[in-house]
């Protein structure tokens, strides 16, 4: 299971991502995201060119719940050469933009509103999805299990992965190993964490975020 670190904090892109990355660089990490708010484009050029210098996978999160938005940030991915884009609403527009390009897309199956996003919609509906969006030529889906606030989390994440031949990522409010061992156990492929690391929450006696990301690559382990 590969951990996805999102230089975020409280749904946007840290103001100092690139001193962050600079400083997390040592770690090595395979995976590491951030959100199209937050920072200048100039900035996310930047970070996207350093992210794929370490090098290191590179995800961009949508966080517009607005349609022609995501398109438009969807035509940023492409532009600045992100790897893999993740959430966001209106699928087929996105998907349909992204083809014959290399960006993976995973978008969030449910319902997702509001600010923090909420995820709303059953288990059923999240199956349906998924199947649907790997239809569509997805590679995979950006669950929002442990922000449902209509269904149990972890029966989403066994909905999903039941219906899902591709990856399936779970992004939002995972802050312990307990969590992990969850997540792992049903068979997700990625996760991510970002404000769990900067506030320090995966692991309560130590400080520094390169602490965090290591007691959270062990838990992977």
């Amino acid at each position: 299971m590969d951990l996805i670190f999102m230089l975020t904090r409280d749904d946007q892109t840290v103001e100092d991502c690139l001193e962050v990355l600079e400083h997390i660089a040592p770690l090595n990490l395979g995976h590491i995201g951030f959100k199209d708010a937050g920072v200048s484009r100039h900035t996310l050029r930047e970070l996207i060119r350093r992210i794929k210098s370490l090098p290191a996978t590179c995800y961009l999160e949508l966080v517009s719940l607005d349609a022609a938005d995501c398109v438009a940030s969807a035509e940023l991915a492409v532009e600045f050469g992100v790897d893999c884009l993740l959430g966001g609403v209106g699928a087929e527009q996105i998907q349909r933009r992204l083809d014959k390009t290399r960006v993976a897309y995973f978008p969030f199956p449910g319902i997702p509103e509001g600010h923090p996003t909420r995820l709303r919609g059953s288990a059923e509906r999240v199956a349906e999805d998924c199947r649907r969006f790997e239809q569509l030529g997805c590679q995979g889906v950006d669950l929002l299990a442990f922000r449902a606030v209509e269904a149990a989390p972890l029966s989403l994440v066994r909905a999903a992965r039941a219906a899902l031949c591709g990856r399936l990522i779970v992004a939002g409010s995972i802050d312990s190993p307990g969590r992990l061992a969850e997540l792992s156990a049903l068979g997700v492929s990625a996760f991510t964490v970002g404000t769990a690391a900067f506030e320090g929450t995966f692991s309560a006696r130590h400080g520094l975020l390169r602490s965090q990301l290591k007691k959270i690559l062990d838990a992977c382990r």
